[in-house]
């Protein structure tokens, strides 16, 4: 078995039920990478997972930011793995920012580090910021990819493994979750539908 889905699966963070997903579409699968994260040795874990493929694929890499939240605590263990520095971008009025003093130096390797990957809202919101600040964005990469892709508009995606979940259009449920309540388990919105 893939050590990344044992260690999800040990945390409790491959969750099964109906839930709405922050696209608006449901899903009866849900990865809440935040269980895994909060054991520190399953955390390292992983990051080395995602720092190893970032080093056989020779890719260079100056600085790691994770897009706040999901991104916060995984972008800091894997550029402790990488031995870089590891920061976080925040939405300030909707848009990402750095805020808290931190700086990206014009020409640097930044590797963006997500907890999941599905669409990459969040990944190319922090792409424009970095571009901004004239760095170059070497790749993404996640704890779970669930993209079904392996780059997304020219970026690779390196992940420390891939899930393949299903998620439906509210009018197109299946009989089987329309029984369930739905609930809006991730970072964006807490409460249930």
């Amino acid at each position: 078995m893939d050590r990344t889905i044992e260690l999800l699966k040990k945390s409790n963070a491959l969750l099964e039920g109906h839930f709405l997903l922050s696209s608006g579409k449901h899903s009866n699968r849900y990865v809440q990478c935040a269980k895994l994260i909060q054991n520190p040795k399953y955390c390292s874990e992983v990051a080395d997972i995602i720092a190893d493929e970032i080093k056989k694929k020779n890719i260079k890499v100056d600085i790691c930011v994770g897009p706040a939240m999901g991104g916060v605590i995984i972008a800091y263990e894997v550029a402790r793995s990488l031995g870089v520095d590891g920061i976080f971008t925040e939405r300030v009025d909707g848009k990402m920012n750095l805020r808290r003093g931190f700086e990206i130096k014009e020409n640097s390797n930044v590797l963006i580090v997500e907890d999941v990957i599905t669409t990459g809202k969040s990944s190319f919101e922090t792409v424009e910021l970095i571009k901004e600040m004239g760095a170059n964005v070497v790749a993404l990469s996640s704890i779970v990819n669930r993209s079904g892709k392996d780059n997304i508009n020219g970026l690779d995606i390196i992940s420390a493994t891939k899930l393949n979940i299903e998620t439906w259009d509210e009018d197109k449920l299946p009989d089987f979750l329309k029984e369930i309540p739905a609930e809006k388990p991730g970072s964006r919105n807490l409460n249930k539908k």
